[in-house]
């Protein structure tokens, strides 16, 4: 766990920051590559990957602030602290954002939506893998106290002062759990993009798979900040994750009957 890859004076790198830029930028390299594969633009492919992580990255603090607003209503200015800022965002108020800003930029460069989709589904699993490293480092998203002899034990007082992890308490390791379930997505994802047999294919499999990954991750995780719902009986985060269960299978089963369409030469052309 290294919160800082190195520190200068009061200027520091945190490991965090520069793990997510690298997730995002690796991501959105495969994501293009991806949509170029399936005769997407790759300029418009490019444009709208930049608009889909600004809007993940506003998505994500705005869904992290929400969940914890008990604790910012009686300082709202904490909202814009260097706390809040260096604190890591909830994936799945990213992934909502993202994929409105997203929506309304294919629709108005009228993109094939469902196939644009499918491309950049890969390299966001992909982006997330390296986001949950950064996690790690930092030691925000941190997991419940466990006996078990794969917990991790933080040490570092700046994840404590950032993020509240608890220090000196074998902790169970689910950064590095949902990293390691974010690679085998990835993986299958890109198995599938090859032998999709309807437009949607993939997407719609990668926002199933993620909602019940990260359902189940929510029972170990230990830090606050994901709010509750419906009295307490599950996290706003799993009713999200449900959420994104159940629109996965619609795409899934209202495009199934649909015969995939093969690119058109006009698409596949590039911009000079």
């Amino acid at each position: 766990m290294l919160p800082r890859l190195f520190q200068i004076g009061n200027f520091y790198l945190p490991t965090y920051g520069v793990l997510v830029a690298t997730g995002v930028l690796l991501g959105l390299w495969i994501s293009v590559r991806n949509c170029e594969k399936q005769g997407i633009n790759g300029d418009d492919a490019w444009n709208l990957g930049i608009f889909m992580v600004l809007a993940g990255i506003i998505g994500a603090k705005i869904l992290y602030v929400i969940n914890d607003w008990s604790s910012y209503a009686a300082n709202w200015r904490e909202i814009f602290s260097l706390n809040t800022l260096q604190a890591g965002g909830v994936f799945s108020g990213g992934l909502i954002g993202a994929l409105a800003v997203g929506a309304w930029y294919m629709r108005r460069h009228h993109m094939p939506p469902l196939r644009t989709m499918d491309g950049f589904a890969p390299g966001l699993a992909f982006g997330h893998v390296l986001g949950r490293f950064g996690c790690f480092s930092a030691g925000c998203c941190y997991g419940k106290p466990t006996s078990h002899f794969w917990g991790v034990t933080f040490t570092n007082p700046i994840a404590n002062l950032v993020s509240q992890t608890p220090l000196n308490i074998r902790l169970e390791p689910t950064q590095l759990i949902e990293a390691a379930a974010e690679f085998f997505n990835f993986l299958v994802l890109m198995w599938l993009l090859k032998r999709k047999k309807f437009d949607g294919q993939v997407f719609a499999l990668f926002i199933m798979l993620y909602g019940v990954e990260r359902f189940f991750i929510e029972f170990l995780r230990g830090d606050e900040g994901r709010g509750v719902v419906f009295g307490g009986l599950m996290s706003g985060t799993q009713l999200i994750a449900i959420c994104l269960v159940i629109g996965g299978g619609l795409i899934w089963w209202l495009r199934s009957s649909t015969p995939l369409l093969r690119p058109t030469l006009t698409e596949q052309k590039s911009r000079p």
